[in-house]
């Protein structure tokens, strides 16, 4: 977690020490970078999170074939509340991307 931690400072004061337009373009080297791993990490966790839901959704259909049709109402309204999460990082990114509000 230090090294982490010590690459992020290291980082950000050489994009401080840059001036003018320099500035300007290590900003949004930056940006496309922190895009593209928050879309990353955000997708990620989406897959993670509707595997989970599809797996027991399809194990609960299997104890209890009657409330299939319940069960599948309820991981569709679930994987729905997922995919939101994701679109609204892809949001954040492409206000990241195109939007910077750092730019000035």
């Amino acid at each position: 977690m230090k090294k982490v931690l010590f690459l992020m400072l290291a980082l950000a004061a050489s994009a401080f020490a840059a001036e003018g337009q320099v500035a300007n373009e290590t900003l949004k080297a930056y940006s496309v970078l922190a895009a593209g791993l928050g879309l990353g990490t955000a997708a990620l966790g989406g897959a993670i999170g509707m595997g989970n839901t599809a797996a027991a959704t399809i194990a609960g259909t299997a104890r209890n074939p009657g409330l299939g049709g319940k069960l599948m109402t309820t991981m569709f309204i679930a994987l729905a509340m997922i995919e939101a999460q994701v679109i609204y990082a892809l949001v954040i990114a492409m206000i990241a991307l195109y939007a910077n509000p750092f730019l000035g």
